[in-house]
């Protein structure tokens, strides 16, 4: 219970400030709108990191789906843990959307862009070719799961590891995050877009739910693909 509670509580901190930061780029007069990528890069990193100082005393901190399956294919969890802490994961992720609307109620009403809306809670295309949004997400959650295989191969200090992980989010973002916005992450982007779906957001538009099961697939490919390869490796 330990674990699956560290998962809830990670995704809900990672979610609340990785979308926190596209909400402040993306409103309407907010403090940090139209900062841009280089920010919301950064605040990513950031909401890794500090996500999984804050929950990695209660377990594994994977806050991902897709790297549970990893970690389950490669013996690090159990397969029966593999359910838990997703749901787990999905439903963090959900609160910690809630949590930014609620942060930022009143810029709502100020943005009248639907899909800076939008792009405040889930992920979109900055070209719709959904096989080649797929390999994008593929390639990049292949780094990210690749990478959290091969720290754990490394020697470092005590808690350093959690700062690896957070360059390496940079890194993905700032290189790969171009066409898709870099999700890597079902659970990140699932739960916030069912949150659009219900929350009385002022100005919404559609959830674009064409476009959800790309952040879901795509991840998970590139989590098994980086898995079984690294497996393979003496």
């Amino acid at each position: 219970m330990h674990e699956i509670l560290g998962e809830f509580l990670g995704t809900m901190f990672l979610v609340l400030l990785g979308d926190g930061v596209c909400a402040a780029v993306n409103l309407k007069k907010s403090k940090a709108e139209g900062s841009g990528w280089i920010v919301i890069a950064f605040g990513w990193a950031m909401a890794v990191t500090m996500a999984v100082y804050m929950s990695g005393f209660l377990g594994p901190a994977h806050l991902n789906p897709a790297v549970t399956i990893a970690m389950a294919m490669t013996g690090a969890i159990s397969y029966g843990q593999v359910v838990p802490f997703i749901l787990a994961q999905m439903l963090g992720a959900f609160l910690g959307a809630v949590l930014v609307w609620l942060a930022y109620r009143p810029l709502w009403n100020e943005t009248k862009d639907q899909g800076a809306i939008l792009g405040t809670f889930a992920t979109g295309p900055a070209v719709r070719d959904y096989a080649a949004n797929v390999v994008t997400e593929a390639i990049g959650t292949f780094v990210l799961v690749f990478g959290l295989l091969a720290f754990g191969r490394n020697n470092f200090a005590d808690g350093l590891n959690v700062f690896a992980v957070g360059g390496l989010i940079l890194a993905l973002g700032l290189s790969l995050g171009g066409p898709t916005g870099y999700a890597l992450n079902p659970a990140r982007d699932l739960g916030p877009r069912i949150a659009h779906q219900v929350l009385p957001i002022s100005n919404k538009g559609d959830s674009d739910w064409a476009y959800s099961w790309v952040p879901i697939v795509g991840p998970i490919i590139g989590a098994v693909l980086a898995a079984l390869i690294f497996g393979m490796i003496p």
